[in-house]
């Protein structure tokens, strides 16, 4: 599968010139100072014709949690799949690979956020209703590594679902052994708006 990228100016052509990109629009939006930028209708109908987002994401669906505004970003720049818990389903890998294999991403970030909620309910263990306990058997791994420390247990999920990225889709190795592309991950703080890295 193959599709023409736009070319598009200041697009990150490496996977460490995104990860700076990505810190630097987090800055910007930490120091209350965002540039806001490709937001408007004109950067919208630029990027009608096509796609060329430089970095995929995979980050929880909460609310408080919007993956363009916290790395200052805009139309076109970030291919983002979002799931409560931020967890790696068949589902989100898919979509995933889409965007570093066809669209050409340089990197795929996992973001988890401080108070995630899927992942307090996976440490509680109580029953929910409908579906909604599927998510825990992608964060229990994370919950038992992490005992009680709810902060421990996010950032150990956001590993886990970064390290199973790496290394269970062949098609992100497989570009993470080229050095096209990197896997990384962070936990977004809801009080302070700064995402720290989580070694992966």
């Amino acid at each position: 599968m193959s599709m023409d990228l736009p070319t598009l100016s200041g697009r990150p052509r490496t996977p460490d010139e995104a990860l700076a990109a990505l810190r630097e629009g987090n800055r910007r939006f930490v120091e209350g100072r965002p540039t806001g930028p490709r937001r408007d209708v004109s950067r919208l109908r630029e990027t009608a014709p096509g796609q060329a987002p430089f970095a995929a994401f995979l980050g929880c669906a909460d609310s408080r949690v919007p993956v363009e505004l916290i790395f200052d970003q805009g139309f076109g720049d970030l291919f983002v799949a979002r799931l409560a818990g931020n967890v790696a389903t068949s589902e989100a890998i898919a979509s995933l690979e889409f965007g570093a294999a066809v669209l050409g991403t340089k990197v795929v970030y996992v973001l988890g956020h401080s108070s995630c909620g899927a992942v307090t309910a996976t440490m509680q263990g109580e029953p929910v209703p409908g579906q909604i306990s599927t998510l825990f058997q992608h964060i229990r791994p994370a919950v038992r590594a992490a005992g009680d420390d709810l902060d421990a247990a996010i950032r150990e999920n956001v590993r886990n679902q970064a390290i199973l990225l790496a290394e269970a889709s062949p098609v992100i190795a497989g570009l993470v052994r080229e050095g096209k592309l990197k896997v990384a991950g962070g936990v977004f703080d809801l009080a302070t708006g700064i995402v720290e890295p989580v070694e992966v």
